[in-house]
């Protein structure tokens, strides 16, 4: 049947020549764009799962720079450290060197203390002029800062790291469990035919951590006298001497100066006499981590012969967790918290005193390292001031003394050693001062290898993977799509082609009317 009122053939011609026009929109769209996914419409799933890979991109992207970055500070920062060094070194050839009063002059020292003085002054400068851009690195602006630190428990405090999760501050408890000790060998002053004096002539070899040295002592020789020779070769042995109880008739301890394992003392009778039974002479000693009581008590059956014993490190928790000890030294080295101290000898010696507490109230410099804003992807980090009144902290003669001490008119200057004939004191400041720097670029250094260098390899390998993920999901595949326009195109040509026959078959109707 014929009718014109409706042209069915030609309304499905239009329809399928409207699709196929859609068709060759999509994907001039997409061939012109270079994305499979330029609206939601076109893969909603897609889409929200690029987008989530695209703010991962970001996120990446911004982690690479800041390690980049933080790999830049870190750099400027040992540029400034590798001169203090530098500085360093020279003034302890200038110590080494005026020490050598044999062969030098009055006015060569005091060029020396000038250089001295000179080079610790720009120690200081280096320390509080080192920048980048408007960044102070050494001046302690980039360190913790404390708060309640107890003086009579702890003498100096280096935090390395701390993480303030969910809280403004954070609070460290110091808990001595079991005390340091000194090494100490133990003769008594009444096993000889007068008490108190030396039956025979005695000669011994004090050998300490320090090093080694004989004593010729004779027959009557009181304890007292014993001591105070044993006593002016500290610097050389490492080894003190002091009467037990304070009373000659009581006998003499040997004890290293230092606390720790490594700290030692040996006492050994090398004029052995005829006799080995006889010859008056016997040094004893505690088993390791045993206190001696107060007073000394001979009759405790603890003693035991021996004439070598080492001292015990200090047994710390900090924050309740076992420290690493050295001597009076302790350690933490944890993602949340890293902190070193040096005990004062009265709290690490004495367990039964109560727990100390201080509070890390801020500072340090913070390095956020991952695409994420959380505790887990950021670096805390904290450089200490390398004045000259911060470097070298140790103790001398009782007290803790630091670089600035070696400057003209300083307790450890030139001048003064030369005074005692003593350079042991400005000798361990600057081996102190020296290993500040050292274990400062160390940590620094390992920040920069084992923290900033693979965490830039990992997140540029993550960049990588999610490139290659959001390319899958979101980019078009040329080669697809050619193929797909190629087609439409055919079905465009074909379509206005049917659509045309298909409006001239109702003209045929005019052939009815003749």
């Amino acid at each position: 049947m014929s009718r014109i009122n409706s042209n069915i053939p030609s309304l499905i011609a239009q329809s399928r020549l409207s699709r196929t026009n859609r068709e060759l929109e999509l994907r001039l769209e997409r061939l012109s764009s270079g994305l499979r996914i330029n609206r939601g419409r076109d893969d909603p799933a897609g889409l929200i799962i690029s987008e989530r890979i695209r703010s991962d991109l970001e996120g990446v992207q911004q982690g690479i720079k800041n390690g980049e970055r933080a790999s830049a500070v870190i750099a400027t920062t040992e540029a400034s450290l590798i001169e203090v060094s530098e500085l360093l070194n020279s003034i302890r050839s200038l110590i080494v060197e005026a020490a050598n009063t044999g062969a030098n002059s009055v006015e060569e020292r005091e060029a020396n203390q000038l250089q001295i003085d000179s080079a610790i002054d720009s120690i200081t400068r280096i320390s509080n002029t080192a920048k980048f851009g408007q960044l102070k690195l050494l001046d302690g602006s980039r360190d913790y800062t404390l708060s309640g630190v107890a003086g009579d428990a702890i003498d100096s405090v280096r935090v390395n790291n701390a993480s303030f999760v969910n809280q403004t501050q954070l609070d460290v408890e110091v808990d001595v469990i079991a005390s340091a000790q000194t090494g100490a060998l133990y003769f008594s002053g009444d096993i000889q035919p007068v008490a108190g004096q030396l039956a025979s002539s005695v000669t011994l070899e004090i050998r300490g951590p320090d090093g080694v040295s004989t004593v010729n002592f004779t027959s009557g020789q009181t304890l007292d006298q014993m001591v105070s020779a044993i006593n002016n070769l500290s610097s050389l042995t490492g080894v003190q001497a002091e009467l037990i109880n304070g009373d000659p008739n009581s006998g003499i301890a040997f004890k290293s100066i230092a606390y720790g394992s490594s700290a030692f003392v040996s006492v050994t009778r090398i004029d052995r006499p005829n006799d080995p039974d006889d010859d008056g002479w016997e040094t004893f000693r505690f088993p390791d981590g045993y206190t001696p009581p107060e007073p000394f008590d001979w009759t405790d059956s603890n003693l035991t012969s021996a004439n070598r014993d080492a001292g015990t490190d200090v047994t710390a928790l900090i924050n309740g967790a076992l420290a690493a000890s050295n001597g009076l030294e302790i350690s933490l080295n944890t993602t949340t918290l890293g902190v070193e101290m040096l005990l004062d000898e009265d709290f690490a010696t004495t367990p039964s005193q109560a727990a100390t507490t201080f509070t890390i109230t801020g500072g340090g410099a913070m390095f956020q390292l991952g695409p994420e804003v959380n505790a887990l992807q950021q670096v805390g980090v904290g450089v200490q001031s390398v004045a000259a009144s911060n470097l070298g902290g140790v103790n001398v003669n009782g007290s803790i003394q630091f670089l600035d001490s070696l400057r003209t008119g300083g307790d450890n200057s030139i001048a003064a050693s030369l005074a005692r004939n003593d350079f042991t004191g400005a000798q361990k400041i600057l081996s102190k001062a020296i290993d500040d720097i050292s274990i400062l670029r160390g940590r620094l250094g390992a920040f920069e290898r084992n923290v900033l260098q693979p965490n830039t390899r990992s997140l540029q390998s993550a960049f990588e993977n999610l490139s290659a993920s959001n390319s899958l999901i979101r980019d078009a595949d040329f080669a697809l799509e050619t193929s797909e326009l190629t087609r439409a195109q055919i079905l465009s040509s074909s379509g206005t082609t049917v659509l045309a026959l298909a409006n001239q078959q109702a003209q045929q109707v005019l052939q009815l009317l003749g």
